[in-house]
């Protein structure tokens, strides 16, 4: 028999027409892994069932937050920070692996689930973030993340807290590695995007090399919702994303999927 380390992210759970794929993430063998790359809902309790119902099915679930995860209102209990500590408190109690546990260790490669968030660093040369993001509003290109998530919290000192934790956790680490991460970790997949202004909320420069420094023999990834698979410097950078209806009836995902990041062993068929 063999175990698969599959891949999965922006499920979006939250949306009815989704819910079809969601039913078709499955094991092959009982004894297969699966990385779960962010945006599974907003609602921290349909973040908790499907992820629930996923930790039930496969041997080991690993969950990384997405932006929507993220997402709050001024009326609820937790947001920001707080809202990421729950959410890390829930996956815990069911067995899901977040970027606040050790890393697993699969068929020798250390599986490395990220959460950096972004800071406005994708941006077109020469201009301040607040130029920035000023010239996307007055283009009416405009992410949720300024209106659910930038009111809550100091976003781009989240990311740096972020990053200096990160790299104080992977610089332990010995070995080759698969990075997870909810944002892509280099701007060059954000450079096929029809509204370049969009990259404002995709990540950060600061992990540029972070692929080849820590020796990843890939990177997976979610959030463009432009399944694909890009070479840089040598490594693979896999966007294994679902997102919605209207863009995987237009162009489909990453075939198969979930995404098969790498098998041990052999099949008996």
């Amino acid at each position: 028999m063999s175990t698969t380390l599959w891949a999965v992210s922006d499920l979006h759970a939250a949306v009815k027409a989704n819910a079809g794929h969601i039913d078709q993430i499955q094991p092959t063998d009982p004894s297969d892994w699966l990385i779960v790359a962010g945006d599974v809902a907003e609602r921290t309790d349909l973040v908790m069932r499907i992820l629930g119902q996923l930790r039930r099915r496969f041997a080991k679930v690993i969950w990384v937050p997405g932006n929507h995860e993220l997402f709050s209102r001024s009326t609820e209990r937790r947001q920001g920070r707080e809202k990421y500590t729950e959410l890390v408190e829930g996956c815990r109690a069911m067995g899901v692996l977040t970027p606040e546990d050790p890393y697993p260790v699969f068929n020798g490669v250390t599986l490395v689930p990220l959460f950096t968030l972004y800071d406005y660093s994708f941006r077109q040369p020469g201009m301040t973030v607040e130029q920035a993001v000023a010239d996307a509003h007055a283009k009416q290109i405009m992410m949720t993340d300024e209106f659910a998530i930038a009111p809550f919290v100091d976003i781009r000192a989240w990311c740096w807290d972020r990053l200096a934790y990160s790299i104080k956790r992977l610089s332990r680490v010995e070995g080759p590695t698969v990075l997870i991460n909810h944002w892509p970790l280099v701007q060059e997949p954000t450079l096929k995007m029809r509204f370049p202004e969009i990259a404002l909320w995709c990540g950060t420069r600061h992990t540029r090399t972070w692929a080849e420094r820590y020796h990843a023999q890939a990177v997976i990834y979610g959030h463009l919702h432009m399944p694909s698979k890009m070479e840089v410097d040598g490594i693979d950078h896999i966007e294994v994303s679902l997102g919605y209806p209207r863009e995987w009836e237009r162009h489909g995902h990453l075939n198969p999927w979930p995404y098969p990041v790498m098998k041990v062993g052999q099949s008996n068929d």
